[in-house]
């Protein structure tokens, strides 16, 4: 079955077009083998043309499914004028003969057209329920995002005005408004970058290089905080084909999450290792743990119970790593904190690379 790569999830999807040619030809096909068996088979034996008359209902549920009512009903329609030279071939007064096909065209009928209507009917909810799912999240974000805005605006109005009337310091005014709006063009860049796909530039990168960038960008935070950053990296030069800028981003995302969950002086653990034909990287803080609402929510867009931010930034980190082709898996406990799990897949080309590397360098 043809499939296409979604280069914004990472995800192999489905074509719904060739799905649909391939069952138009299994209709056909079993109409053509069913009707064969009818017109081969000897006439006289009653029992075994029953059987072969209720094998139709195969294709009538495939059309039903596949096309809905429109579909259901076209089948039906070609099956009965397949049929119908068989039965004036072979017809007799007999009431049960003519009793037995005048109630299997009614059931079979009155089969497809149900099966197709309820089928027709679910895909109208269903997509009543996408647009109402649609408009709700809109809505949610919309709200996220006036929310978000709000602050920092109410700081530069009132600062601006405050300059305006020659009241407080300039520089503190100054300062106090760049930094407002700074925090708006952060919301404004995150919500842009969630909202368009990722169109990834894959390189051989070095794992430690990102690592090490990761923590020099996150070392400030840290130091504030007064958290130190444990870092375990593998031994051997490894490389694996990566968005370095995508990935950098979403590391450190995560590493900051990692800082901010954590208690004054605590420890953050960052671990990289190669295990078979995967990179995995862990990042593992020792704080509060997350409850269970939240780790359920975790990937929702706009989702958050911090005072400040998006809600986007785990989404994001999700999307990036799907973009990889690989996988986030987040464990959290209360009271045990929170571990971050990422594991991202190699081919055999870059295993073959490194192992020569390595065994070069020794």
């Amino acid at each position: 079955m043809n499939r296409s790569f979604n280069k914004a999830n990472g995800m192999i999807e489905e074509d719904p077009d060739n799905r649909k040619r391939i069952f138009l030809v299994l209709i056909a096909a079993s109409i053509i083998l069913i009707s064969y068996l009818h017109y081969s088979t000897n006439p006289g034996i009653r029992d075994l043309h029953n059987v072969f008359a209720e094998l139709y209902y195969i294709p009538l549920l495939m059309s039903a499914f596949t096309f809905g009512l429109r579909g259901a009903v076209i089948v039906y329609i070609s099956i009965s004028l397949i049929y119908f030279p068989h039965v004036i071939m072979n017809w007799t007064n007999a009431t049960p003969f003519v009793a037995n096909q005048l109630l299997h065209g009614l059931f079979s009928g009155t089969f497809a057209f149900l099966a197709g209507y309820l089928v027709d009917r679910e895909k109208r909810n269903r997509e009543q329920a996408e647009k109402d799912r649609y408009l709700a999240g809109l809505g949610q974000a919309s709200a996220a995002i006036v929310h978000d805005l709000k602050n920092p605006l109410i700081s530069i109005s009132g600062f601006a005005r405050r300059l305006n009337q020659g009241k407080g310091d300039v520089d503190t005014a100054s300062e106090a408004i760049i930094k407002s709006a700074e925090d708006m063009e952060k919301i404004v860049h995150d919500v842009l970058d969630f909202s368009k796909p990722h169109n990834m530039d894959f390189r051989e990168t070095g794992i430690t290089d990102v690592i090490n960038e990761v923590l020099e960008y996150c070392k400030m935070k840290a130091d504030e905080k007064e958290v130190v950053l444990s870092v375990y990296l593998p031994d051997e030069i490894s490389t694996i084909s990566i968005d370095r800028s995508h990935l950098l981003r979403a590391l450190i995302n995560l590493v900051n999450n990692a800082i901010e969950a954590s208690d004054k002086t605590g420890v953050v653990d960052v671990m990289a290792e190669f295990e078979k034909d995967s990179l995995v990287i862990r990042i593992k803080d020792h704080g509060a743990g997350m409850d269970k609402e939240t780790l359920e929510n975790i990937f929702i867009p706009f989702y958050t119970k911090k005072s400040s931010g998006t809600g986007l930034g785990m989404a994001i980190a999700k999307k990036i790593i799907e973009g990889h082709k690989g996988k986030i898996i987040i464990n959290s406990k209360q009271g045990s904190g929170t571990e971050v799990i990422i594991n991202m897949p190699r081919d055999e080309r870059e295993i073959q690379i490194n192992m020569r590397r390595n065994r070069d360098t020794v």
